[in-house]
């Protein structure tokens, strides 16, 4: 069995690491790290665990991380990551980060939007940026992962195939995204309050959100050039999901079902992308509690321009499941294991 350590486990990244963990046939959790919640047993933390998992929370002692874990998921603060991986990395382990301390090609690019220096800059040359659909096969050789982010993920997956076969604009590209309350974190921070959630819809950190600067990164990877985008988040009033909707002015004259086909071919084989049927689009709804990604389109012939809607849950395909996939990816095993739920739905 492999032996999974969660640092960070009480917030919801960090629970819904455990949560599939747990399920997962080929893993045991043998340490949950909490400063917060030291002492504590993690089903009186998330009483759903009950009777399921009684594991009690312990607090950081690298020592002992490193001699109970083969695999150790991150789920700590931004910039908290990078204090802590290196020694675990030494320590042989295989490393999946949750954070944005280890997702980026350029060092220069981090401290641009993180706004601090990186600690282990040579570290970061070694990770690998784990969105599996786009990087498999590093993936499968290195001991750390960058698990990419959920606006991010929901969003290269939505312009992937359409930048990487040349057919739009690059200079025209614009996402406008919605995400559910948790992606916000745990955290007590008043405009996250259910009274100042319910009921309303706004816009936040306008053209300097982070993630705008992981979007640009991979999609300028498959452009094979530079390119900047529009990015705006929206806070919605739900509990967990994203969904974004891409907006390109496409090159040449192409119909919905084109673009569909080319979007068939370009995702063939993957097994948590579902690509929806002309007149279709995908919901969060569909989605949610599930790994999967949902991407649908439209052809707007009036301004010759393509309207893509990607819809993933925050919390798994764009957080805790992706990074249980590059955990299986690490280790061998089956990408889909312990991954197949269908989406809630309600």
């Amino acid at each position: 069995m492999i032996r999974a350590g969660v640092l960070g486990g009480t917030g919801y990244a960090g629970i819904e690491t455990v949560r599939l963990l747990l399920r997962h046939p080929e893993v045991t959790v043998t340490r949950i790290v909490s400063q917060s919640y030291a002492g504590k047993p993690i089903s009186q933390v998330y009483p759903n665990l009950m009777g399921v998992c009684d594991l009690v929370c312990s607090p950081l002692d690298v020592a002992d991380i490193k001699e109970n874990c083969d695999v150790v998921f991150t789920a700590l603060p931004h910039g908290a990551s990078k204090e802590v991986i290196p020694d675990l990395y030494e320590a042989g382990l295989r490393i999946i980060d949750l954070s944005g301390d280890f997702r980026y090609l350029d060092v220069e690019v981090y401290e641009k939007w993180y706004g601090e220096p990186h600690t282990d800059p040579e570290l970061l040359k070694k990770a690998v940026y784990g969105l599996c659909e786009l990087h498999r096969e590093e993936i499968k050789t290195t001991r750390l992962v960058g698990n990419p982010g959920c606006y991010t993920t929901c969003s290269i997956l939505g312009f992937a195939p359409l930048v990487k076969a040349g057919v739009v604009d690059t200079k025209s590209l614009i996402i406008d995204a919605k995400s559910g309350v948790t992606g916000a974190g745990r955290g007590l921070n008043l405009p996250n309050l259910f009274c100042e959630c319910t009921e309303t819809m706004k816009a936040y950190k306008i053209a300097t959100h982070r993630h705008t600067s992981e979007i640009e990164q991979e999609l300028s990877l498959l452009a094979g050039e530079d390119l900047m985008l529009s990015f705006t988040p929206h806070l919605a009033p739900m509990k967990r999901g994203i969904l974004a909707t891409c907006y390109a002015n496409l090159k040449g004259s192409y119909t919905t079902e084109e673009l569909l086909k080319l979007y068939r071919d370009f995702y063939e084989g993957e097994p948590f992308v579902r690509i929806y049927q002309e007149g279709t689009l995908p919901e969060v709804k569909h989605i949610a509690g599930s790994n999967c990604v949902g991407i649908g389109l439209v052809v707007d012939e009036r301004l010759n321009r393509v309207v893509v809607v990607s819809c993933v849950d925050n919390l798994i395909k764009g957080a805790a499941g992706q990074a249980v996939q590059n955990m299986n990816l690490l280790f061998g095993l089956p990408e889909t294991t312990g991954l197949l739920d269908p989406g809630l739905y309600l």
